[in-house]
């Protein structure tokens, strides 16, 4: 699990000084339904494919 979660979007309500995420939950989504094939695929920018 995680240690950090960081995030780069300063105007969000959950931005943290170094750009650390406060939320309390992160939710990723797919573009392409339940499943992508690659990072551009998500709105996660450490997606890897499940091997």
């Amino acid at each position: 699990m995680a240690q950090d979660v960081l995030c780069e979007v300063k105007n969000c309500k959950y931005w943290a000084h170094g750009n650390k995420c406060a939320a309390d939950a992160i939710y990723v989504v797919s573009h392409t339904g339940k499943e992508a094939s690659d990072q551009k695929e998500t709105d996660c920018q450490t997606f890897e494919p499940k091997l």
